[in-house]
């Protein structure tokens, strides 16, 4: 089959993932193989292709956005059948018995297996799945318009989760790629004032689009302090930014995989009066289904742009 292959990390200027033939996948009992239909891309995949997080696997094919018809069962699987359109996301499995997943927070588990990073991904023609870790597809979504939702959409809800926001609260998008784009139409179902802050121009007439009620800059003051904010964005400068935005007991959720180094701030211009900062780890089963309903029920549409493999 082929795949897009990564024998070892290089910046993406020097196309360090080579398109070649390599055996045909098998499955073990729990799994099943999936005919890849699409793979979305995420800014995991850069930092995964770039070294900039640790390979635990070389080479690897990644990407975990992936969306395809299930080719082969494994004895033990039950929840598909030949032929089911079927979703891989960024979670390819968990132990199940650590203290973690006892207490429902497998996106933290010890022993955590990735999709496209300890495990091969959506780079090719067919990947291998985890049955019990794989999405039923709802109905109404393209396979284009479904990929980004299986971690852009997925760790966006789960920022979302984090930042505490409630309904019709302010909240701040700093950064407006994948998961910003699905998120604020999350935010807008839920009546919240979403203020975007990007120095793309495309992307502040997109986050317009989409009804951001203010955009802007990072470095912009905002009209009205957020109750909220989601940084996206793996910059960590932007932590003051949005701190700097965010009113008295506000919650800041940093939902990158990655980011460069925070500087040095001043406690009581940013940290006091309660403010909040958590990062945003992975995901759980739970936020996938919860989120691919919440995105049928809405209904989230996405904006992508479609390459051929090669």
């Amino acid at each position: 089959m082929l795949a897009m292959l990564l024998q070892k990390p290089e910046k993406i200027e020097k196309n360090p993932l080579q398109l070649v033939e390599i055996d045909k996948l098998s499955i073990k009992p729990d799994e099943i193989l999936v005919k890849v239909k699409v793979c979305g891309i995420c800014h995991t995949d850069l930092h995964t292709v770039e070294g900039e997080l640790k390979l635990p696997k070389k080479p690897l094919v990644p990407g975990h956005q992936v969306v395809g018809a299930v080719e082969e069962v494994g004895e033990g699987v039950v929840r598909f059948k030949k032929g089911d359109r079927v979703g891989m996301a960024w979670l390819y499995h968990t132990c199940g018995k650590c203290k973690y997943c006892k207490e429902g927070k497998e996106n933290l588990c010890e022993e955590a297996l990735f999709t496209g990073y300890h495990v091969d991904g959506g780079y090719a023609q067919y990947a291998v799945a985890s049955a019990e870790f794989a999405y039923p597809i709802p109905s109404g979504f393209s396979d284009h318009q479904v990929a980004p939702l299986l971690c852009a959409g997925i760790i966006g809800y789960r920022a979302l989760r984090i930042s505490q926001i409630e309904p019709r609260k302010r909240l701040g998008l700093f950064g407006f790629g994948a998961s910003a784009h699905v998120v604020i139409q999350v935010a807008n179902y839920w009546g919240c004032d979403v203020l975007v802050f990007t120095r793309s121009v495309e992307h502040q007439k997109l986050a317009k689009n989409l009804g951001a009620v203010w955009v802007g800059e990072a470095k912009d003051k905002p009209p009205q302090k957020l109750d909220s904010a989601i940084i996206f964005a793996p910059a960590g400068e932007l932590v003051l930014d949005a701190l700097n935005a965010l009113d008295k007991g506000g919650t800041l959720a940093l939902a990158g995989i990655y980011m460069t180094p925070i500087p040095q701030m001043d406690y009581g211009k940013y940290l006091y009066h309660e403010r909040n900062v958590r990062s945003v780890a992975n995901a759980t089963r739970e936020d996938g289904e919860t989120q691919l309903e919440l995105a049928a029920k809405i209904p989230i549409r996405t904006k992508t742009t479609s390459f051929p493999i090669k």
